[in-house]
């Protein structure tokens, strides 16, 4: 079914302070430098889709289970419970941990599940109606730092909304505190893996060594497409490996998102037309977990991430085989070392703040795939799908999803300005074509 032709109405009640079930300290928590990157002063959402289970019993209701078990989640993620105080006699913001609770609203839509389709990629029909904002809460400092809808369908499903203060947690600590909550829903006395804040193993070092170029944060002016809009491309497996098959035999073992990545890169500077000698870039953003356990250990679930830069001209990215793109894409993300994560730190501790450059020519990549967002299993089974709910005119992401069809695979969601949009859809289906 297609998103245009489909609209429901939802019904949703006051949203209400959740705070943990328990006392938990009243403290300042002191935030980490790479929290503070230009990429984390910002609200960011997610929606999670689930179908009805008649084994949770008649009337089970998923609102009333997540508020219950958020709450003694917030017992061990007692920070989530705060609010960001602005930091005051140049010193940086902290968490004050007030115990004051996050925002759930629980509400109504007169819509079924299977009714979406595969219209549940994004632009998703009505998203702005399955996460509604409350007044007073889209601030960064002195708000609620996590604000959840639940959405009871027709069905028995529910969708549920999620909205992340970034400055506190990335994805992946956000998807461990909804895991930790997940895991009480179904009975569990505490959660498997415990947080850890240490917020000082991303600190600066004093003094400041920084030992790379870190060219995502050269200063070019900044874009703001006119007239954009938001789609979502979704490749099979069969057209990842057809993909593969195009380039020579020794690379025939980089991984799916080397591949990927490349193709979006070049189809979207194809699309937008450039000055062949303009300078572009694409920025992986790279997580620090499992790869850089000394300053990311288990369960810490600050920011840990940076996103190291593949740079080439336009005429260059375009007019070369994918192999080309693909073997910039592999180097850049190799670099993402401790020594990087930590000479990222000690950029923004010298800058004051750091913002990642949003040219024209740039674009920014989150792998979603790796972190098991469909895993996170409330007592109804695991998600049907978990999206982002945008994108800027930089920012692409990559998640699974499986269609109507039960074909398997990756979508990748991206802005563009809406004729550029229509030419990266060319572009991608000439690349595929190809294959």
């Amino acid at each position: 079914m297609a998103a245009e032709w489909l609209s429901f109405t939802v019904r949703r009640r006051e949203a209400v302070l959740v705070a943990p079930a328990e006392p938990t300290p009243h403290e300042f928590k002191e935030l980490a430098d790479v929290d503070f990157q230009g990429t984390t002063r910002l609200q960011i959402s997610g929606i999670w889709f689930y179908r009805g289970n008649m084994g949770m019993g008649v009337g089970a209701d998923p609102a009333r289970v997540i508020k219950e078990a958020l709450s003694k989640a917030l017992v061990f993620y007692y920070p989530f419970a705060g609010r960001i105080r602005g930091g005051v006699d140049g010193r940086r913001p902290v968490v004050e941990c007030t115990g004051e609770g996050v925002l759930l609203a629980e509400a109504d839509a007169d819509i079924r599940l299977d009714q979406f389709g595969d219209a549940l990629l994004p632009p998703i029909p009505c998203s702005e109606q399955l996460l509604q904002n409350v007044d007073g809460s889209e601030g960064l400092y002195d708000t609620p730092l996590l604000l959840i809808q639940v959405t009871r369908l027709r069905c028995g499903g529910f969708a549920m909304g999620v909205r992340l203060n970034h400055i506190l947690s990335d994805a992946a600590g956000l998807l461990q505190l909804l895991k930790a909550t997940a895991e009480l829903a179904r009975g569990a006395p505490r959660p498997t893996l415990l947080p850890v804040w240490q917020r000082y193993l991303l600190q600066a070092r004093d003094p400041p060594q920084v030992s790379y170029a870190h060219r995502e944060y050269d200063e070019e002016e900044p874009v703001k497409f006119e007239d954009s809009v938001l789609r979502s491309f979704f490749l099979r497996r069969e057209d990842l490996r057809a993909l593969k098959s195009r380039l020579p035999g020794d690379m025939q073992k980089i991984t799916s998102f080397d591949l990927l990545t490349a193709c979006v890169w070049r189809c979207r500077i194809a699309a937008l037309r450039l000055d062949p000698a303009q300078r572009v870039r694409a920025m992986a953003i790279v997580t620090g977990r499992g790869r850089c356990s000394a300053v990311v250990p288990p369960g810490y679930y600050g920011n840990s991430f940076a996103h190291p830069v593949a740079l080439s001209t336009a005429g260059e990215l375009c007019g070369n085989p994918l192999a080309y793109a693909v073997q910039l894409i592999s180097k850049a993300k190799s670099e993402m070392t401790t020594e990087y994560l930590r000479s990222t730190a000690d950029l923004i501790a010298v800058k004051g703040s750091a913002t990642y450059t949003s040219s024209i020519g740039s674009m920014i990549v989150s792998d979603l795939r790796q972190l098991g967002l469909r895993e996170l299993n409330f007592g109804w089974g695991d998600a049907v799908l978990s999206t982002p709910m945008h994108a800027d005119e930089v920012a692409h992401f990559y998640f699974h999803y499986t269609n109507t069809k039960g074909e398997e695979g990756v979508v990748v969601m991206l802005r563009l300005p809406a004729p550029a949009m229509e030419r990266f859809a060319e572009e991608m289906g000439t690349m595929m074509k190809d294959c």
